[in-house]
């Protein structure tokens, strides 16, 4: 993969290759940033970057055979560790070697793709995938043996907060004393759920988001007119990811603003209204036979759209970049409803619920709860 083909980022892959060209190569990085930023792209680039002796900031001065090899993931010193479960395919102890065909279409497809975008393509979105012990014992073989090439061995692990806390522990050691010239790069979205022995042991490199023009210019290439290409920079709010689904109008976002609005709807007309009750039975098993990480997901989305509606309550529309385009409803007459008074207690009861399911709750009992919850939440008066 070629450094100008990652979008915008150019202090961290000036910071990168300079310190590569320089022989200071870090053994253990943790690549930090939010969905849709490019950090998968940026660490298979610098791999590359390493492993084929390339120099000048670019993919295409090295090895040709090597960055050949790289360009296809199939490069015998670059290895992969990513949340995986048990499926149809794998029946049990499943770890990413049993999905590398998988995952190679995947990055060429998608190199911008999220978690859910993985677990959805290989058929386990009705699942919650983890690095288990299983893949910390293959890593650990792996970068045991020497390289193929002579070179740089390299493990990239994708999601790395997907990691357990056996398998943590498991890679301590080799993330402290790695054998000689091998490089781990791992990728995270939230620092808060790596633990903190791993962290310490990785120098940081933290992404932003990636910039408004940018995501404008890549929409533009791809066919997209001027109008349309800032409206969806706008709303995908730096995650050229959600931009691409936006594009393709194949962002999960469309369904769950209709099971938002179909949600607080309800739950307004709830108050009073014995009816309404069984509008949230309904909505609640409509969701609950969806799979838990696309629950979570929906939850999460929820928490967005109550931050949106707090700002644009309190005259910062600036700062508000989501659209919700569901017939009939607006976000600027939902946001006087979300205020001082309910959105702290709001957010918890939706973290609240994304914590019971993760943990396997009955998601029907959490998510009808939550519904409960919320009629009497959006009631509350402001202070």
């Amino acid at each position: 993969m070629l450094f100008k083909d990652i979008l915008g980022l150019s202090h961290i892959k000036n910071h990168l290759t300079s310190s590569a060209d320089a022989g200071r190569v870090p053994h253990a990085q943790l690549f930090i940033g939010p969905e849709g930023c490019g950090t998968l792209p940026m660490a298979l680039s610098y791999v590359q970057y390493l492993l084929c002796g390339n120099t000048n900031g670019e993919n295409n001065t090295g090895n040709s055979s090597c960055n050949v090899k790289c360009n296809s993931l199939s490069h015998p010193d670059v290895h992969f560790a990513f949340p995986v479960s048990n499926s149809d395919k794998v029946k049990s102890h499943a770890v990413s070697d049993h999905y590398l065909v998988e995952w190679r279409q995947f990055v060429k497809d998608q190199p911008y793709g999220n978690l859910f975008d993985w677990y959805k393509f290989i058929g386990i979105d009705n699942k919650q995938g983890q690095i288990g012990v299983d893949e910390a014992q293959d890593m650990v073989k792996k970068l045991s043996l020497k390289s193929y090439e002579g070179g740089y061995k390299a493990m990239i692990i994708w999601m790395a907060e997907k990691m357990n806390t056996a398998t943590a522990n498991k890679l301590l050691k080799l993330i402290e004393e790695p054998p000689d010239k091998t490089v781990l790069i791992l990728i995270a979205e939230d620092e808060e759920q790596i633990i903190q022995t791993i962290l310490s042991r990785c120098q940081l490199l933290r992404f932003p988001s990636v910039a408004e023009e940018a995501i404008v210019r890549a929409l533009e290439d791809r066919g997209v007119g001027r109008e349309d290409a800032l409206r969806i920079s706008h709303e995908a709010n730096g995650n050229f990811n959600k931009a691409l689904d936006f594009m393709n109008n194949d962002s999960e976002d469309l369904v769950f603003e209709k099971w938002f609005v179909q949600w607080v709807r309800s739950a307004f007309r709830a108050k009073g209204n014995k009816g309404a009750i069984h509008d949230l039975i309904a909505w609640s098993e409509l969701v609950a036979k969806t799979g838990r990480e696309t629950q979570k997901k929906f939850l999460s989305y929820c928490m967005s759209v109550m931050r949106q509606a707090l700002l644009i309550n309190y005259n910062a529309k600036d700062l508000a970049f989501m659209s919700i385009h569901v017939e009939g409803f607006q976000l600027e007459k939902f946001a006087p409803f979300i205020h001082e008074g309910n959105i702290q207690l709001i957010v918890k009861e939706l973290e609240d619920a994304s914590y019971h399911i993760e943990r396997n709750g009955n998601s029907k009992l959490i998510l009808m709860d939550l519904s409960i919850k919320l009629t009497r939440l959006l009631h509350t008066k402001s202070i």
